[in-house]
């Protein structure tokens, strides 16, 4: 019997790689539903190979135009549109596995709606976490939900944990489970060794040249500042419920491992692999066993120096800050997370220079602190308020 997959986020890299990861294990899944945004020709394609029963776009138009198209090939998927139609397609991961692939705020209801189903959620939008950890989790334990994590670091943290603790994301014991520390790696982007004094002037050309990963624009540009390592330290924190002191990051220019436990008798376990995201997309998608993802293994005898070393927050004041508001609270992180998306925005439109993403994310973090919010609506307030405010603040830029 195949497992059924669910695909938000059909279109973008992680989807892309999810899709590459079904066409080689097809006797192990079916992809019965798939969601995006609006690439109609990406959709059309995924349709006729892998006829799934619904799929969606959540921009209106673009849902039209599939459905002309999907008719015209006499496919009987059905076409959903708007986010109402996205939801719809979150609906259809009951007992199936929700790749949680939607980049940014806006695949925050989806991925909740699909907690609510009762699914398993292969996590890869780190977003639900920095904005809803707590909501989130309430939700995936409202809903019997099991959470399992795609970014490939948490991924790794993951592989290097114990069972009891990868039973209970969200909650889990490390303490209990003789950690000692978690160690989570970063290359550092492509200006790990660039001039300080030369960092304002860099364009988004030189930005989106990441000397390891293939990644989309947004995420490419977070690890060129290293907001994405703050994200994902975010993350890290509410997947294994760790205390501040309990998370180290380390920069790993080399990205082969992935992140590291290290435990209280002395010993770390890792886990290691070239740099392809296919790799924990297969994990999530066979766990507890495991599927061919295309990835090679690593040859170890031309593999050559492994290195680490401590981040300069200097360099890299993005990774400071959000590491910052994940000790002030989910608004501050809520509130960070609005302001970096609408300034990477504005950095790739040629509005905003390199530095200045750092310097408007940390205004709204400081203008919009407030007490603890824990309900979606105060939340996609709250989102709705920081992303206005950094629109303002880039006015004057």
């Amino acid at each position: 019997m195949t497992r059924q997959v669910v695909l938000l986020g059909a279109t973008g890299s992680i989807g892309q790689s999810t899709l590459e990861v079904l066409r080689r294990n097809p006797s192990k899944f079916t992809l019965v539903a798939a969601a995006a945004c609006s690439n109609v020709e990406a959709m059309v394609s995924l349709a006729e190979e892998f006829k799934p029963q619904i799929v969606a776009l959540a921009d209106v138009q673009a849902a039209s135009e599939l459905k002309d198209r999907l008719g015209a090939l006499k496919l009987r998927t059905e076409v959903a549109s708007g986010l109402d139609g996205v939801l719809e397609v979150a609906a259809a991961a009951e007992g199936a596995v929700a790749v949680a692939a939607i980049v940014g705020a806006g695949g925050l209801k989806p991925i909740l709606e699909a907690a609510g189903r009762g699914c398993t959620i292969a996590l890869a939008n780190k977003e639900a976490l920095v904005m809803s950890g707590q909501l989130f989790f309430a939700e995936v334990q409202r809903g019997k939900a099991r959470v399992l994590p795609v970014d490939s670091e948490h991924s790794a943290i993951f592989q290097s944990l114990p069972e009891s603790a990868q039973q209970t994301l969200g909650h889990c014991d490390l303490e209990g489970c003789g950690v000692h520390r978690i160690l989570l790696t970063g290359s550092g982007g492509p200006f790990l060794h660039t001039p300080l004094e030369e960092l304002p002037h860099v364009t988004p050309q030189q930005a989106l040249r990441h000397p390891n990963w293939s990644m989309g624009p947004k995420i490419t540009v977070d690890s060129a500042t290293m907001m994405n390592k703050g994200l994902e330290y975010i993350e890290a924190r509410y997947l294994f419920n760790a205390a501040p002191e309990q998370v180290e990051v380390l920069i790993h220019p080399q990205s082969v491992v992935h992140s590291m436990v290290s435990y209280q008798d002395g010993a770390v376990l890792a886990q290691l692999g070239l740099p392809d995201m296919k790799t924990p997309i297969a994990r999530a998608l066979a766990y507890p066993g495991r599927v061919a993802s295309g990835v090679a293994p690593l040859n170890f005898a031309a593999l050559g120096e492994l290195s680490f070393c401590a981040p300069d927050l200097r360099r890299f004041p993005c990774l400071k800050l959000a590491m910052e508001a994940s000790v002030t609270g989910q608004s501050a992180t809520t509130a960070l997370n609005a302001a970096n998306e609408q300034a990477v925005a504005a950095f790739l439109a040629g509005k905003l220079p390199f530095d200045g993403i750092c310097n408007l994310c940390r205004q709204v973090v400081e203008s919009l602190y407030r007490h603890e919010t824990y309900s979606l609506e105060d939340i996609m307030s709250l989102d709705a308020e920081a992303r206005t405010l950094a629109l303002r603040l880039l006015e004057k830029c």
